[in-house]
């Protein structure tokens, strides 16, 4: 009895039951329009079997014709993953956007209507005639029930009680059987095609790329900022008594430094919550002398030689090399310290040529940029990739250089 008794009380079951009464009671409009066309159409009164057979065509092609709509396939996958459960939970329900969407929502369409109409048939039909057998060896109404069904009277109406328990269990299997066949088959006919796990898939990389974007922001930007007002602020602990003017103009390069970090993040932040008035412009080359000024305040003996034609190079080279730059030197502040730094940035054949230099750290190993996370590097490698320019990095003697390369495109 347990078998029996689990499907009765599980809810799963009487979703899935709701799910084809709903497409029993979709289907009565297109069965009256069928009742409406079927005497129109030329076939003899006699010849029955021809009737009937377009009785349940029309219903049929009309049902799937209706589920071509792409909107249909959006209604359906909906109910399915609301009421079906099982597989038909991970659905996504979307409009149809190709002929194949639709094909598979149309047959669906009737497949849903078609089983639906069946099982709400026997949903009325069955309770009823169960009633009246079980209840035929102590009342005498029921042969008045029984007589149209040709009971055989030489047949003890003992035995109908067991034929109505039996036929409630049918009707039960029947329910069961039928909602998990749909819950089955509704992510093969309302999932998505081929064309459109494709289109999900690379909007998924989109998302990814744009994400890693933001993180070499927020890296490079703020990294940068920490990294300098870290080393100004222990400049100014140091000399605050002995030189309060250098201190006044280290702690104002603090200021400065926390505030560009700040508008930085707020840019990040507008990105990711697609708020338009939080993006500022971000920040290219003709923003370099600013850079380097901080640079310098934090206690750096920078080196910077930039060519005038820098300021020419197109918008989207000059944002990448900014950052470029600006990790650069970010990673001579964090793991070398207060050391000489050398920066050439110029144009020649077309491409943008830099490079950052210093004389490696007492401790060689914190010169490679695996002290502090190690991202450094990685983001400017993605952001020359993106370019398809070319890097170098690494030792050079006692010195630690890093060269990039980035084509103009149609240049300058």
């Amino acid at each position: 009895m347990t078998f029996l008794l689990r499907p009765l009380v599980d809810r799963t079951t009487w979703r899935r039951w709701s799910h084809l009464v709903v497409g029993g009671a979709l289907l009565m409009p297109y069965w009256f329009l069928s009742m409406a066309l079927t005497p129109l159409l030329p076939i003899g009164g006699g010849v029955w079997v021809l009737g009937a057979v377009a009785m349940l065509l029309v219903p049929a092609v009309a049902t799937f014709v209706t589920g071509l709509v792409p909107t249909a396939r959006l209604l359906q996958g909906s109910l399915a993953r609301e009421l079906l459960g099982g597989r038909a939970e991970a659905l996504v329900p979307a409009p149809a956007h190709s002929w194949e969407s639709r094909l598979r929502s149309g047959a669906w369409f009737a497949l849903h209507l078609g089983v639906g109409v069946v099982v709400s048939g026997v949903s009325l039909a069955v309770p009823p005639f169960a009633v009246v057998l079980i209840c035929a060896p102590f009342v005498s109404w029921d042969e008045t029930f029984l007589k149209p069904w040709n009971w055989p009277p030489e047949v003890s109406q003992g035995f109908a009680p067991a034929a109505g328990f039996a036929s409630l269990a049918a009707l039960l299997a029947l329910i069961v059987g039928a909602g998990a066949l749909l819950a089955r088959l509704a992510p093969v006919f309302l999932g998505p095609s081929a064309g459109e796990r494709l289109a999900d898939v690379e909007a998924r990389a989109v998302r990814l790329a744009q994400r890693n974007r933001l993180a070499r922001e927020l890296h490079d930007s703020v990294g940068h900022a920490l990294s300098v007002v870290t080393l100004q602020a222990a400049a100014a602990g140091r000399v605050l008594d002995a030189d309060p003017a250098f201190a006044r103009e280290a702690l104002g390069a603090i200021e400065e430094s926390a505030r560009a970090a700040l508008a930085d993040l707020d840019h990040v932040l507008g990105l990711l919550r697609d708020d338009p008035s939080r993006t500022a412009p971000q920040p290219t080359l003709a923003d370099l002398d600013r850079l380097l000024d901080q640079t310098r305040i934090a206690g750096v003996r920078l080196d910077a030689r930039v060519a005038p034609e820098v300021g020419r190079v197109p918008a989207a080279v000059s944002r990448e090399a900014y950052r470029i730059v600006q990790e650069g030197l970010t990673n001579a502040l964090r793991h070398a310290g207060k050391v000489p730094v050398r920066l050439r940035l110029g144009v020649s054949g077309g491409r943008l040529e830099m490079e950052v230099s210093n004389p490696l750290a007492a401790r060689a190993g914190e010169a490679s940029g695996l002290v502090g996370g190690g991202r450094g590097l990685d983001g400017i490698r993605e952001r020359v990739l993106v370019l398809r320019g070319a890097m170098s990095a690494g030792p050079d003697g006692d010195t630690w250089r890093v060269v990039v390369s980035l084509p103009l495109g149609s240049g300058i």
